[in-house]
C-alpha cells in the first residue's frame, strides 16, 4: 500500500466502524421508535365565516385547503397575501370551486363576521374569512402552531404580529406544506391542482 493510499484506508474503516458502532447502538436502545414524531399542524376547531356560518375542521374534508392567518386591519403583509391567493383562484378557473381558501383573523378583538365580510368584498369571492371568539381563535392558532401577538401602538392603537405563510391542507384536511406564492399565479394555480 502507497503513502497516499493509506491514510483514506485508515480513514474509511473509521468512518465504517463508527457507522456499524451506531447501527448497533440504535438497535441495542429500541432503535428509531423511541424518536417522536413532528408536531402535527391542524385539528378541529370551530369558527364562523364572513356570512355567519359555522365552519369546522370537518370543512376541509374532500378539497385541498389554503388557509392564511392574519387581521383586516394588517397595512401591507395580509392584503399582499390575500391579492395573490386570489390571483392563483383566478387562474384556476372553474377549479376554484374545488378549493377551500380560508383566512382566519389572529384579531377576533376586531374582526367580526361584518368586519370580515367587508374587508374580503376586495378579493376573489372563493375566499371565506373565519373569527370567533377569543377563546375559539386561539384553540384554532395552537392547532395550527401560529405564533400571534398584540403590539401596543404610541396613538392607543394596536396591530398584530403573526405568522404570515400560507398552510396548503390536502383533501383529508392534513398538512402539506406552505403554499409558495413566490411564482406565477399560473404556476401556483398548476401545483394546487395535484391535489384536486
Amino acid at each position: 500500500m502507497d503513502r497516499t493510499t493509506r491514510p483514506l484506508v485508515i480513514f474509511a474503516a473509521f468512518a465504517g466502524s463508527l457507522v456499524v458502532g451506531l447501527v448497533l447502538m440504535l438497535w441495542a436502545m429500541g432503535g428509531l421508535r423511541t424518536v417522536t414524531a413532528p408536531a402535527a399542524i391542524g385539528g378541529p376547531f370551530q369558527l364562523t365565516d364572513q356570512a355567519g356560518q359555522v365552519v369546522t375542521d370537518r370543512n376541509l374534508k374532500g378539497k385541498p385547503t389554503l388557509i392564511f392567518f392574519g387581521f383586516t386591519h394588517c397595512p401591507d403583509i395580509c392584503p399582499t397575501s390575500l391579492f395573490e391567493i386570489s390571483e392563483v383562484l383566478k387562474a384556476m378557473g372553474k377549479d376554484a370551486d374545488r378549493v377551500n381558501a380560508y383566512f382566519v383573523s389572529v384579531d377576533p378583538e376586531r374582526d367580526t363576521a361584518a368586519a370580515m365580510k367587508d374587508y374580503l368584498s376586495s378579493f376573489d369571492p372563493h375566499l371565506k374569512g373565519l373569527t370567533g371568539d377569543p377563546e375559539a381563535v386561539a384553540k384554532v392558532l395552537s392547532e395550527y402552531r401560529v405564533y400571534s401577538k398584540k403590539v401596543p401602538l404610541k396613538d392607543g392603537d394596536y396591530t398584530m404580529d403573526h405568522t404570515a405563510l400560507i398552510y396548503l391542507m390536502d383533501r383529508d384536511g392534513h398538512f402539506v406544506s406552505p403554499f409558495n406564492l413566490k411564482r406565477t399565479p399560473e404556476e401556483a394555480a398548476t401545483d394546487l391542482k395535484r391535489y384536486l
